[in-house]
C-alpha cells in the first residue's frame, strides 16, 4: 500500500480501477482532493448497483394478500435515481405504478421498494419500465398492469445534444390497460392528478 492510498481501498478492484482512470485523465490520485476518491466511487457504485443482489419476486411475495378488491390501485410519483448503462451517468425522475387486482393485492410500500431495486442496476428507462410491469404481472397475476416513467437524463444534458429541458416518458401497459381505452384513460388521468396537502 502506498503511503498516500486510503487504507479502506486496499485490495478493492473497483477502487484500483478508479485510481487508474484518474491517472488516464491526467490527474494525480495522490493529491488531497482525490486521495479518497477511488474508495468513495467504489462504494458509491456498489450502492447504485445493489439491485442486482435483490430478487423482485421475493420483495413482492413478502406482502401478497388475498383480497376481493377489484378496482384500480395506483401509487404515483415514486422518485427514483438510476445509472444509464450507455454512459454511466445518472437519470432520475418518477414512476407511476397501477394495477387492477384479480383476487390478490400487494402491500403498497412494496411498489416503491421494487422500483428502487430495479433502478439500482445499470439501466435504460425503457427496460426499467417493463421490468417493473413484468414483476408485478408475474407475482399478482392481475387483470392489468400499467407503469409510466418520466425521467431526466444527464447523458442528454451534460454531453451529446446538451438539451437542458428534454425529458423522456416511457410506458408499459398490459391486460385491461392495453385492451380497454376507458381503463387506460382513467389511469392516465389519475397520474396527472396533483396531490393536495392532507394537513
Amino acid at each position: 500500500m502506498s503511503q498516500q492510498e486510503d487504507p479502506r481501498e486496499t485490495g478493492d478492484p473497483i477502487a484500483a480501477l478508479i485510481r487508474s482512470l484518474l491517472k488516464e485523465l491526467g490527474q494525480d490520485p495522490g493529491r488531497d482532493g482525490l486521495l479518497r476518491t477511488p474508495g468513495r466511487v467504489a462504494r458509491s457504485l456498489r450502492f447504485l448497483t445493489e439491485g442486482y443482489s435483490q430478487d423482485p419476486i421475493a420483495i413482492l411475495n413478502d406482502a401478497v394478500f388475498e383480497e376481493t378488491y377489484d378496482e384500480m390501485v395506483l401509487v404515483k410519483d415514486i422518485d427514483f435515481y438510476s445509472l444509464c448503462e450507455h454512459h454511466l451517468l445518472p437519470f432520475f425522475g418518477r414512476i407511476h405504478v397501477g394495477y387492477i387486482p384479480d383476487g390478490r393485492i400487494v402491500g403498497l410500500s412494496k411498489l416503491p421498494r421494487m422500483v428502487g431495486m430495479f433502478a439500482r442496476r445499470l439501466q435504460v428507462q425503457e427496460r426499467l419500465t417493463t421490468d417493473i410491469a413484468s414483476a408485478l404481472e408475474t407475482v399478482l397475476r392481475p387483470r392489468g398492469v400499467a407503469v409510466v416513467g418520466e425521467a431526466t437524463h444527464l447523458c442528454m444534458m451534460m454531453r451529446g445534444v446538451e438539451q437542458q429541458n428534454a425529458f423522456a416518458i416511457t410506458s408499459s401497459l398490459r391486460g385491461v390497460f392495453s385492451e380497454d381505452p376507458k381503463t387506460r384513460a382513467e389511469f392516465m388521468e389519475l397520474i396527472r392528478h396533483q396531490r393536495r396537502s392532507f394537513v
